[in-house]
This record gives C-alpha cells, sequence and structure tokens, in this order.
C-alpha cells in the first residue's frame, strides 16, 4: 500500500473538446493542488473519429485522402495550441511535431496485412496528442504535472484493437514509474485507451477504452477512488440524447454497473468495473460542466432498488444461421459457430437458439460479420439483417417496454427476470403515390 492515498481522474474527449474546455480542466484540477492525483485523458474531441476515417483512407490505398485529413487534424490542433499559448512552448511544439511525423512514416510503407495493427498505430496518436497539450498547459497554469507514456507501463498481448491486459508485468510497471513522480508534488498524466506488447508494438484497448485504463491505473495504485468527468450530471437512466424524462441514479451497485454496461449503456466502458469491485474502489460519475456536483457513486454499499433502465445499441446485425441439410443444431455446430465467432472477434450482444437454427446479435463492425459468413459458410445458411437496435431494459416495466416498441418492428426478444432485451427497426414508411 501507498503511504498516502491517491485519486484517479478520467476526463474524455468531450471535456477536451477545445482550448475553452481544457481551461475548465485545469480549473477542476486546481482545487486538487498538492493531491496525489494521475489523470488518464483520452484523445480531443471528435479526434478519434478523424484518426478513425484516416486510417481506413490509408488502408483503402487512398493516401493522399488519408494526408489530406491528417493535415487539417493537424491544423485544428495547432490551432487550439495557438489559443491557449500564443507561441507554442519548444518542448510541446517538438513533440507535436514529432507525433505527427510518426502517422506520415506509416503512410511510406504499404499497409499491413492486419487492418487492426495499422489501426492501432494510427489511432493510438489521438491520446498522445491530447496528453502532450493537457500536460503542458497544466505546467503553463501553475499545475506541477508530469507526463507518463502508459505504453511504458500498460503492457498488452497482440490482439490489436482491443489488447488483453497482462496484469502481473503492468502491475510491476505502474508501481514502479508512478508513486515515485506523485512523491515530489507533481500530477501524473497518461493516456486512456493505449498500451503496448513486450515486442513495443502500440496496442489499443477497444473503442472508449479510456474508462477502462483508468480503472487499471486505480487498481495497480490501490487509489481511495476513481473519477470519470463526462459532460452529464452522472449515470442517468438512458440516454438524455435520445429521451426526454431521464434520471439520475445518485447510486449503483458495482454488479447493476456491470450488467449495464455490458447491456450497452455508453456512460462507462464494459471492462471498467470489475477491477475497481476486486478492491472495492468507489468509481464516481461526475459532471465537467458542474465540478462540485456529487454525480453517482458506483460501489458495493449501494442498493438493490432501481427504476428502468434503457440502453441503446445501434448498428447491430442479427445473424440468422442455420444447418444446410435442416437438421438440428446441436452441441458440436454450436461449439464450432463459437470458435468462429472468437476467430473473427465478433461481440456478441444477445444469443438465441431453437432446434433448427442459431441467431446472434452482434456489433457491424468494419467486414466482420461478412468474413464470419464466409467461415461458416460451408456446412452452414446464414442470413443477415443490418442497421438494427438492440434496446435493453433492466427492470422494465409493460409501460417502458410498450414506449419502447412503439413504431418499431421487433425481430428477436429475449426476456430475463431483471432484463428485456429485444432487437428492432424502423417501422418502414409507406407513402400514397402522387395523382
Amino acid at each position: 500500500m501507498l503511504a498516502q492515498s491517491l485519486n484517479v481522474f478520467k476526463f474524455g474527449g468531450a471535456s477536451l473538446k477545445d482550448a475553452a474546455a481544457i481551461r475548465n480542466v485545469a480549473n477542476i484540477l486546481e482545487t486538487y493542488k498538492g493531491d496525489r492525483l494521475v489523470i488518464v485523458v483520452s484523445a480531443m474531441g471528435k479526434n478519434t473519429n478523424a484518426l478513425e476515417m484516416i486510417a481506413r483512407a490509408y488502408a483503402d490505398g487512398n493516401v493522399d485522402t488519408a494526408r489530406h485529413k491528417l493535415a487539417e487534424f493537424h491544423n485544428a490542433t495547432m490551432a487550439i495550441v495557438k489559443e491557449l499559448f500564443g507561441d507554442a512552448p519548444e518542448e510541446l511544439a517538438v513533440a507535436l511535431n514529432d507525433l505527427f511525423v510518426s502517422v506520415e512514416w506509416v503512410f511510406e510503407d504499404e499497409p499491413n496485412e492486419s487492418y487492426d495493427y495499422d489501426y492501432d498505430q494510427i489511432v493510438s496518436v489521438g491520446e498522445l496528442i491530447s496528453s502532450q497539450l493537457v500536460a503542458a498547459y497544466l505546467n503553463y497554469a501553475g499545475l506541477p504535472t508530469s507526463w507518463l507514456d502508459a505504453r511504458d507501463c500498460i503492457i498488452t498481448d497482440n490482439t490489436y484493437r482491443e489488447g488483453w491486459v497482462q496484469w502481473p508485468e503492468t502491475q510491476s510497471r505502474i508501481s514502479s514509474a508512478v508513486p515515485p513522480v506523485l512523491n515530489t508534488g507533481k500530477f501524473v498524466l497518461t493516456q486512456g485507451f493505449i498500451g503496448c506488447t513486450t515486442e513495443n508494438f502500440t496496442t489499443t484497448l477497444g473503442r472508449e477504452g479510456s474508462d477502462y485504463s483508468a480503472a487499471i491505473f486505480s487498481y495497480c495504485l490501490d487509489a481511495e477512488a476513481m473519477s470519470i468527468w463526462k459532460d452529464v450530471p452522472g449515470v442517468l437512466t438512458a440516454d438524455p440524447r435520445l429521451f426526454e424524462n431521464v434520471s439520475k441514479l445518485d447510486r449503483l451497485s458495482y454488479k447493476e454497473a456491470i450488467e449495464m454496461t455490458y447491456y450497452g449503456a455508453s456512460i462507462i466502458h464494459p471492462k471498467t468495473i470489475k477491477p475497481l469491485q476486486n478492491k472495492s474502489i468507489p468509481l464516481y460519475v461526475r459532471s465537467f460542466l458542474d465540478p462540485t456536483a456529487v454525480g453517482t457513486e458506483i460501489s458495493s454499499d449501494a442498493g438493490d432498488t432501481y427504476p428502468p433502465m434503457v440502453a441503446i445499441e445501434k448498428e447491430q446485425a442479427l445473424v440468422n444461421i442455420s444447418t444446410r441439410d435442416f437438421s438440428f443444431v446441436a452441441e458440436h455446430h454450436i461449439r464450432e459457430l463459437f470458435e468462429h465467432i472468437t476467430t473473427t472477434r465478433l461481440q456478441v450482444n444477445m444469443m438465441q437458439n431453437t432446434a433448427i437454427s442459431f441467431n446472434v446479435v452482434v456489433n457491424d463492425i468494419d467486414d466482420r460479420v461478412e468474413r464470419f459468413c464466409k467461415l461458416v459458410d460451408k456446412e452452414f445458411k446464414t442470413t443477415v439483417d443490418r442497421h438494427l437496435e438492440l434496446i435493453t431494459i433492466r427492470h422494465y416495466t409493460k409501460e417502458v417496454s410498450d414506449s419502447m416498441r412503439r413504431g418499431k418492428v421487433q425481430l428477436l426478444e429475449g426476456r430475463m427476470p431483471l432484463t428485456l432485451q429485444m432487437v428492432v427497426k424502423e417501422v418502414p414508411v409507406i407513402k400514397r403515390k402522387s395523382t
């Protein structure tokens, strides 16, 4: 155990989207000056989306497009730097230039056979850029801060785009690297989302994986608490961008949080909770727009009575699988199907089987569904419905479930004692021809 307790703060893209937002983060951190604090940051604003477009253009052979989009990203970044500093500090200017050049170097080679590998090398730059910029600004604002490369600490296997953490090595590295810096009175600022293989290749931890990074640091440092700073007042019963009558939950159990994140609640990355639960580290979801507000506490002490909570996963694919000879889908068939699901890294959100068919609902990412269907084509017949929504209601009521169905065509439904899931699509609009 550390001699003095520490906290881990995670700031996402929305809290770092522009110069004003970065100043706001500095104002929040000013109230914690002198505390032992590890700060984990995501890429700024929509920069991950921009870098994903760059990675895709490069993979598709559109290098000129990739260079153009990278130049736009570079210019936007330097505009923020100018607004924060005027003239960029020399050390920051060099660091940012090196990062953009590193992406240019990728373009000099042919795309790798593994798109996931190239994706990680390009998209990871977003977190490295934001962390360099924010660390420089905190120091500029009088908040002594030490920049730490997360790739020196979080070690993963070579599963690109969804690296699996090698916990013993990661624990050893974080325990060695972080406390000595904190003991000097400085904040430690590092990146979310990224890690590194033992061969020194950059990996990422899955989309929105910065929450998970913060949980890793919290676990390895026996943090007193972890806080995620969002643009919402806490954990809500549904996404306020989609629903009007949402309410904030003051407290939530680890178990309930795990269930909700697994089913698609976007407020927290699904892998975040378990490391915290293992060491009884409370998680606070707080608003960077109202930093004095209480937010939501996620811990082991929360009650078990909750209102209905809704999570929606968009861009889902429903894959219907049946044997070509109309025989039963037996145990050996299911074993084979799961092997192919693992190989293609399909992210399964719901499944259901009958005697002669197997239905699986997955995130429709890249060409994974196509690759899966190709692998099973010899023995199985597949049909795919795309652009679907998976609606999950925890602690469902008839009133809420009926409201979710309104205006939708339901393709699949699954019920458990506390959870209702339905796969839906919009009702096609039939218009009368004009005469």
